[in-house]
């Protein structure tokens, strides 16, 4: 049986991924994010600035956040991408060029709205080692720029959440720095080839993983996503020792 090259695609976009050991069992970021609220309830702090939550309302009280444009958007929980979509999805042609699935009324499109319709991309964008809840408001102003230690003595627009941003870099306070090190290091192992770490930044990332040990949250979290996921997290398979799990 032969058959024509937009149905090999097909069948080869609904074929499960094979990659190194990351999640091929949540189709999509909305249910990646439901899974992540339960996930999240024993612990509702956002990742950057160590706040707490209840419901999808951010209480910027409680860890002395000062929204720098007033922004509705501050009181708001989102769940961040540590890792942001753009960083592996420029290593989807459907990313950078579109593809045949990509036509809304006659005309082609592509970015992140055409990569959502590969199957690969969508089990990447939904991996729940990779989603945090955060604020709103710095989602989005860290938008998709990489990690990096800064030197601006700048005051930090965010009150007492003291995380900077400059020139398309951002810098997390300490707290965070080691779960998103790990976490980076983790997407890395686990989708081979999608240019998640440069080697600029690797040496980075080791730095504050080892500066920044994991905590008993971190690899509580670990194991609720193992149970839901499937896949296990090797990265903090090495660094969370037993007692660490234990309630």
């Amino acid at each position: 049986m032969s058959f024509t090259p937009k149905t090999m695609l097909l069948l080869s976009l609904l074929s499960p991924p094979a990659w190194g050991g990351g999640n091929i069992k949540i189709k999509h970021f909305s249910q990646a994010k439901r899974l992540a609220r339960e996930i999240h309830q024993e612990h509702p702090y956002t990742i950057y600035c160590h706040c707490r939550y209840e419901g999808q309302t951010i209480n910027l009280k409680s860890c002395g956040y000062q929204s720098p444009h007033h922004s509705k958007r501050a009181q708001k929980l989102e769940w961040e991408h540590v890792v942001p979509a753009e960083a592996f999805g420029q290593s989807f042609p459907d990313w950078k060029e579109g593809s045949p699935f990509c036509i809304r009324k006659s005309k082609k499109y592509k970015g992140r709205a055409c990569a959502k319709n590969n199957p690969a991309f969508s089990y990447i964008e939904s991996d729940l080692y990779n989603i945090w809840p955060e604020i709103g408001e710095l989602n989005g102003l860290r938008s998709n720029y990489s990690m990096a230690e800064l030197s601006t003595q700048k005051l930090s627009p965010f009150g007492k959440c003291k995380v900077k941003i400059e020139n398309r870099k951002f810098e997390p306070m300490p707290l965070a720095k080691g779960r998103i090190a790990r976490t980076y290091l983790y997407m890395n192992q686990a989708y081979p080839g999608r240019g998640i770490i440069s080697e600029k930044n690797r040496k980075l990332f080791e730095s504050w993983d080892k500066l920044n040990p994991v905590d008993r949250w971190e690899c509580q979290r670990a194991e609720k996503i193992k149970k839901i996921q499937g896949n296990e997290n090797p990265i903090l398979k090495t660094r969370c020792k037993p007692e660490k799990t234990d309630q």
